[in-house]
């Protein structure tokens, strides 16, 4: 094939690979792929260009307008996926390993741009949680907000994903307002570059909101600030490096990281074999050694079995292996490609002698490996390999050495809280799983584990093929962990975009909150018009629009009405008696749902008209009894708007129901569906 010039992009343009020139090879047959160098690249220029150019473009945009932009660019790269395929099996990856990484990629996107649109506001500033009113009379009020950065976010991504490690990062950077520089592993760059040149071709993207670094970062770390952000994927080595750096430190730049670590897979002490438990963690442990050859940082390393199904777990697990055919990605049928390099492949076998020091090789060889349709020399191609480990209690090098292809170790427990101090061990995971049908089980490994671990995967015969696997981070839960993982965390819906924005504590006057978060509070100005707000339509309606209505009676023939029609008869409805000896009511009082529906026939104008309908309420309270004779009035208030399309819009009232003495005796929010 001819070889790849891998540019970069860098303030606008694409530049061609200058300086120290470095060739990478395919996975498969160790030709030449691509060159790559970074050193005609000006950081300096690059970093201010972020910050100058793309980062006022993008937070002049709404959260609804960025999360537009990810959706279009997701359906650009999804019409165009059949020339990243074609790229990616010179990673050594399979077509199913390509899917993994291209269209989860692609699909995390459309994640970040659905939630975006659904769960942020059409605004520029997040509402963080709810009030809190600072002082007695309501005149102080506190509220969280949350705002974009004005840095850059330097993206380093690791080897094995380069489509989906780039934008999973992207989504919730983008979305954030962030303009991100994005640096992929070397070794399998020219996928990532492929895929990010199709993101700048799309031109939905604004200058300066993605920059590509192919190959150094050179002095870019160097450059950065308090409102930049690095997030990084990698070996632990690698991040501990970066982190040191006396920049970072002295800046306070925030620092993400997600890192390789020794999870763990745990059969449950129910799941014997024969079991569809014992069955589906079979077919999940070979999964997860054989997908990208094992080259998953959610990978499971260490197998954690019942002491009396070792035997049972090594043999079916070897069977298994046996039957997966080793080969070229683009042979049909081959079930595992090639790790990514040459020095990958001499790595994994390095650090499997290291684990064989204090456990035995049960399946395959590190040295030799049956590939008929690969050139095994060549190529960077290495058999599954299975240890089993008679004493993981005194073991050290199963707990803290990872061999990162397809390498795992077998070890017994004795009961559930050994089997989890046996994956505490590792220090930190990504990921530990647990197969079990067993509720208490599954409670005991939470207490016990969760602590040591960013994602525990539940799997039975109940979940079967709904659930996405023990090595599939989602975009809507965090990924990432504690301790050897990183300490860090990843996508996790939109608390992935809170990485990049910074949190506010706001502390003002009801009317400055109000014009700050664009939502009405209370204590803050109204706005009485003689027009009915229900005639308005979303456009025309202002916030803090107001109206008070007609007060009425609450009769005694009303509440009995009510519990007639409804078959609400409880007792503090119809006995007087059994009432008053309640501590909360004073005798017989209206039902809180009576409440609502009188509250609702003295607000709703019945014609038809911009109210397109009411589909909700939020935080209803019932504050005080309403006993028969009493009076409700309501308080209707325009609190926020949200623009939902081009032919209608939410808005979120505020509704408040008090008596003849101005108490408030109900509060909630009311959602309706304003046209245009």
């Amino acid at each position: 094939m001819t070889v790849i010039s891998l540019n970069s992009y860098a303030t606008g343009r694409w530049i061609a690979p200058s300086g120290k020139i470095a060739t990478l090879a395919s996975a498969v047959t160790g030709d030449a792929v691509a060159e790559i160098g970074s050193g005609g690249l000006d950081f300096a220029a690059m970093a201010n260009h972020a910050r100058t150019v793309g980062g006022p473009a993008l937070r002049a945009m709404t959260f609804h307008q960025r999360a537009a932009m990810l959706k279009g660019v997701a359906q650009y790269l999804n019409e165009r996926r059949d020339p990243l395929y074609e790229l990616s099996y010179e990673t050594g990856a399979t077509k199913s390993d390509s899917m993994i990484d291209i269209d989860g990629g692609i699909g995390t996107m459309f994640v970040y741009a659905s939630k975006g649109r659904r769960e942020l506001p059409d605004d520029t500033i997040y509402i963080d949680g709810s009030f809190e009113q600072l002082s007695r009379g309501g005149n102080f009020l506190g509220q969280h907000v949350a705002t974009s950065l004005h840095g850059v976010a330097v993206h380093i991504n690791a080897f094995n994903f380069p489509v989906w490690g780039m934008l999973e990062k992207l989504a919730p950077t983008l979305l954030a307002g962030v303009p991100a520089i994005v640096k992929p592993a070397s070794a399998t760059a020219w996928l990532a570059e492929a895929a990010f040149r199709m993101m700048v071709e799309s031109g939905l993207l604004p200058d300066g909101a993605v920059q590509f670094v192919a190959g150094s970062t050179g002095d870019l770390l160097d450059r950065l600030g308090s409102q930049d952000v690095v997030s990084f994927t990698g070996s632990a080595a690698t991040a501990m490096m970066l982190r040191a750096k006396p920049n970072l430190l002295e800046n306070s730049v925030r620092f993400i990281a997600e890192q390789d670590s020794l999870n763990a897979s745990i059969l449950g002490p129910d799941a014997a074999p024969g079991t569809p438990e014992f069955d589906a963690f079979i077919k999940e442990v070979h999964r997860e050694m054989t997908a990208k050859a094992g080259q998953k940082c959610t990978a499971i390393r260490r197998i954690i079995v019942p002491d009396a199904h070792r035997q049972s777990v090594i043999e079916a697990l070897s069977d298994s292996l046996g039957k997966t055919t080793i080969g070229n990605p683009r042979d049909e049928t081959t079930r595992m490609g090639a790790l990514a390099s040459i020095a990958q492949r001499d790595d994994v076998r390095e650090k499997a002698a290291i684990i064989a020091r204090e456990a035995k090789l049960v399946f395959g060889n590190p040295d030799t490996v049956d590939a008929a349709s690969a050139d095994t020399e060549r190529g960077a191609f290495v058999s599954p390999l299975l240890f089993s480990c008679d004493d993981p209690d005194g073991a050290q090098n199963v707990h803290a050495v990872e061999a990162f292809g397809p390498v795992s170790t077998v070890m017994g427990y004795r009961d559930v809280d050994h089997a989890a101090a046996l994956a505490n061990r590792g220090g930190g995971s990504l990921v530990a799983s647990v197969f079990t049908h067993d509720p208490a089980v599954a409670r005991q490994m939470v207490e016990a584990s969760g602590a040591f671990h960013g994602r525990l995967y539940f799997a039975n015969r109940d979940t079967g093929k709904e659930a996405t696997g023990h090595g599939s981070p989602l975009p809507h839960m965090v990924h990432g962990g504690p301790g050897r993982a990183g300490g860090g965390e990843e996508m996790g819906g939109i608390r992935g975009v809170m990485h990049y924005m910074q949190r506010t504590a706001i502390q003002a006057s009801p009317d400055l909150m109000t014009a700050i978060t664009k939502g009405w509070v209370a204590g803050s100005q109204t706005a009485e018009k003689e027009q009915h707000p229900f005639r308005m339509r979303f456009g025309e309606l202002e916030i803090g629009h107001t109206l008070w209505t007609d007060s009425r009676e609450v009769t005694l023939e009303d509440i009995e009405h009510f519990a007639d029609f409804t078959g609400d008869t409880f007792y503090a409805h119809m006995d007087e008696e059994a009432a008053k000896a309640n501590p909360f009511f004073p005798g017989r009082v209206a039902h809180g749902y009576l409440i609502l529906s009188f509250a609702a026939g003295l607000f709703v104008d019945p014609a038809p008209g911009p109210v397109l309908a009411n589909y909700g309420l939020d935080n209803l309270r019932f504050m005080k009894p309403v006993s028969p004779g009493d009076t409700l009035k309501v308080r209707l208030t325009a609190k926020h708007k949200t623009r939902r399309n081009d032919e209608y819009g939410e808005v979120r009232w505020d509704v408040a129901v008090v008596n003849q003495d101005d108490e408030h005796v109900a509060a909630y929010e009311l959602l309706t569906m304003n046209a245009m």
